[in-house]
C-alpha cells in the first residue's frame, strides 16, 4: 500500500466498503493511541503538582496551578498552526512527527523530578514543551475527518476524540500506579502526606517514585513513533494535501509553524506571569486574544510562496459565521471537559484535603484534614466518563442531529456547575470538607458527562454544516480555542482559592454555558434557524 493516497473519495460507496474502509480504519486506531499519548503528557501536571505536595516539594499551590496552566496555553496555541498541518504536510508526516516530539517534555520531566532541588523555572519549561501533546488533538481530528465518509463522522471523530480524551483518565491512572515501584530504578523521595492510587490511600513515610511519571509514557511513543512512519497515509487528493512536498520538506514546514506558536506562547506567559518569571503586565482575558491573534497573523505574514498560498486558502473559514459560533459551542464542550480534567485532582486536594478553621477570627487554609479524600483515587472518574461518553454523543447526534443534543447538554451543565459551586462554597469555609464531598463529586461527574456527550455532538454539527475542505481546519481551529480551557480553567480556579472564593468559578462557568445554550438556540434549533439541527 502506498504511502500517499492520490485516489480518495469515500462518499463512493463503492470505493469506500472495496479499499477505503480498511485503510481508513488502520490509520483512525493508529491516531487513537497517539492522540491518548497526547493527552497524558500535555495533561500530567494536574497528578504530577498533587504529589509534589504529598512530597513536600518547596512550591506555593499557585506556582503548582501554574504548571497546568502554562501546559495549557501552550497547548491550545499549538493547535492553531496545527489546525492546517495536515493540508500543508500530511497526515502520516504530521501524527509521526508530533508523536515522536512528546518523548522531549517524557524524559525531561522524568530527569527534573529525580532532583527536589529542580527550581520551579524548569518546570514551566517543560510544561511549555508537554503542550505539543495538546497540540495534537488539532492535526489528529483534522486527518481523521477525512478518512471517513460525513455519515459516519459522528462515530469516527467519537472514537478518535473520546479514546484520546481516555489518555487523560489512563494518565491519571497509570502515574499513581507506577509512582509505587522501580519501573525505571533511580532514588525514591519519601511521603509526607497521605497519597493514593486507584486501590487506596498510601500513608506517609512510604516511599515513591515519582520521576516513573515521565519516564513511563516511553513505552507507548516509541512504539507508536514507527506505527505511524509506516503505517499510515498521506491523502494527497486536491481537497486534502494537494502537491505535496518530500517528508525532509513538510517535517520543516511543521516544525517552522509550531515555532511560531511556541513563540508567541511564550511571549504571552511573559506578560501575563508575574515576577520573576515574567512582567506580570496584562491580564489573562487581554494576553489570550493577543496570543491567537499573533499566531494566526505571524503563520500568515512569515512564510512564503506555496505555503502561504495554502495557508490563505484554509483562512477562508474565518469568513463563516459557523466557525465562530461552533467556536464558542465548542468551547463549552471541550474547553469544560480539558479545563476540568487538568485542574480536577489538585482542586481536591487543595479544598477537601485541608481543614478551614478560624485562627484568632481569621479563616486558615493550611491544617491538613486527616478525614480528606485522596485526589488520585477519585480524579480520573470525571475524565474516565467524559472520554467514553463521547463517542456515545456523537452517535446520539448521527441519529437526532447534533444541534439539539448540544442543546440539552448545555441545560445540565448551567444546573450542574451551579451545584458544584454550592457544594464547593461549603467546604471551602468548613473544617470538614468531607461531609461536602460525595455531592461534590457527583456533581461533577455529571458535568464531566455533559461535556463528553456535548463533545460529540458539537463535532458532528461542524461535520455537517461545512464542505468537506473546510470541515478538517475548522475542527482543528474550533478544537485550538476551546483547549484554552486547559489554561483558563486552572487559572480560574487558583485565582479564586487564593482568593478564598473559588466558588466563583464555577458561577462563572455556568454564565458562559447559557451564553452558548443562547448560540446554539439562534443558530441551530429555533424555528427559522440558519441551518436546522446539523
Amino acid at each position: 500500500m502506498p504511502i500517499n493516497l492520490d485516489k480518495w473519495d469515500v462518499e463512493d460507496e463503492q470505493f469506500w466498503n472495496s479499499q477505503g474502509k480498511k485503510i481508513a480504519t488502520r490509520n483512525l486506531w493508529i491516531s487513537i493511541p497517539s492522540l491518548l499519548c497526547g493527552f497524558a503528557v500535555w495533561l500530567y501536571w494536574g497528578i504530577i503538582t498533587v504529589q509534589m505536595i504529598n512530597l513536600g516539594y518547596p512550591f506555593s499551590q499557585s506556582q503548582l496551578f501554574t504548571l497546568s496552566a502554562i501546559a495549557g496555553l501552550t497547548g491550545a496555541t499549538l493547535r492553531i498552526p496545527s489546525s492546517f498541518l495536515i493540508r500543508i504536510a500530511g497526515g502520516r508526516n504530521t501524527i509521526f512527527l508530533t508523536t515522536a516530539m512528546l518523548m522531549i517534555p517524557a524524559i525531561g520531566t522524568g530527569l527534573a523530578l529525580q532532583n527536589r532541588a529542580t527550581p520551579i523555572e524548569v518546570y514551566y519549561l517543560l510544561a511549555l514543551f508537554s503542550g505539543i501533546g495538546g497540540g495534537n488533538f488539532a492535526s489528529s481530528m483534522s486527518n481523521i475527518s477525512f478518512f471517513f465518509p460525513k455519515r459516519v463522522q459522528g462515530t469516527s471523530l467519537g472514537l478518535n476524540a473520546g479514546l484520546g480524551n481516555f489518555g487523560v483518565t489512563t494518565m491519571q491512572i497509570v502515574i499513581p500506579l507506577v509512582m509505587t515501584f522501580g519501573l525505571f530504578g533511580g532514588e525514591p523521595q519519601t511521603l509526607i502526606n497521605t497519597s493514593g492510587t486507584l486501590i487506596g490511600k498510601i500513608p506517609a513515610g512510604t516511599e515513591t517514585f515519582i520521576h516513573n511519571a515521565g519516564f513511563v509514557w516511553l513505552l507507548l511513543l516509541v512504539p507508536l513513533a514507527f506505527a505511524g512512519f509506516f503505517g499510515m497515509n498521506n491523502i494527497t487528493t486536491e481537497t486534502v494535501s494537494p502537491n505535496l512536498a518530500s517528508t525532509p520538506k513538510c517535517f520543516a514546514m511543521i516544525l517552522g509553524l509550531l515555532a511560531i506558536a511556541f513563540v508567541t506562547s511564550i511571549a504571552g506567559l511573559y506578560l501575563l506571569l508575574p515576577p520573576p518569571v515574567g512582567l506580570g503586565l496584562l491580564s489573562k482575558w487581554i494576553v489570550l486574544p493577543l496570543v491567537i491573534a499573533a499566531t494566526v497573523y505571524g503563520m500568515k505574514f512569515l512564510t512564503t510562496g506555496g505555503l502561504r498560498e495554502n495557508l490563505n486558502r484554509q483562512y477562508r473559514i474565518f469568513n463563516n459565521k459557523h466557525t465562530w459560533a461552533m467556536t464558542i459551542i465548542y468551547t463549552m464542550t471541550f474547553g469544560s471537559f480539558i479545563g476540568y480534567s487538568a485542574a480536577f485532582a489538585l482542586s481536591i486536594k487543595v479544598i477537601f484535603g485541608f481543614s478551614h478553621i478560624m485562627v484568632d477570627g481569621v479563616m486558615t487554609h493550611n491544617t491538613i484534614n486527616p478525614n480528606g479524600p485522596s485526589a488520585l483515587m477519585f480524579a480520573w472518574m470525571g475524565p474516565f466518563i467524559g472520554a467514553l461518553i463521547r463517542p456515545v454523543g456523537g452517535k446520539i447526534a448521527d441519529k437526532l442531529g447534533g444541534a439539539i443534543v448540544t442543546q440539552w447538554v448545555s441545560i445540565v451543565m448551567v444546573i450542574s456547575a451551579l451545584g458544584c459551586a454550592y457544594f464547593m462554597k461549603a467546604a471551602y469555609a468548613s473544617a470538614t470538607p468531607e461531609d461536602y464531598f460525595i455531592p461534590f463529586l457527583v456533581l461533577f461527574i455529571v458535568l464531566f458527562t455533559a461535556t463528553g456527550v456535548g463533545n460529540g455532538s458539537t463535532f458532528r454539527s461542524i461535520a455537517v454544516i461545512f464542505d468537506s475542505e473546510q470541515a478538517g481546519p475548522v475542527l482543528g481551529w474550533t478544537s485550538a480555542v476551546a483547549a484554552y480551557g486547559a489554561f483558563i480553567i486552572p487559572k480560574v480556579f487558583g485565582e479564586q482559592i487564593k482568593a478564598t472564593t473559588p466558588e466563583n468559578a464555577l458561577y462563572g462557568f455556568a454564565i458562559f454555558y447559557f451564553v452558548c445554550l443562547v448560540i446554539n438556540w439562534w443558530f441551530y434549533t429555533r424555528k427559522n434557524a440558519y441551518i436546522q439541527n446539523p
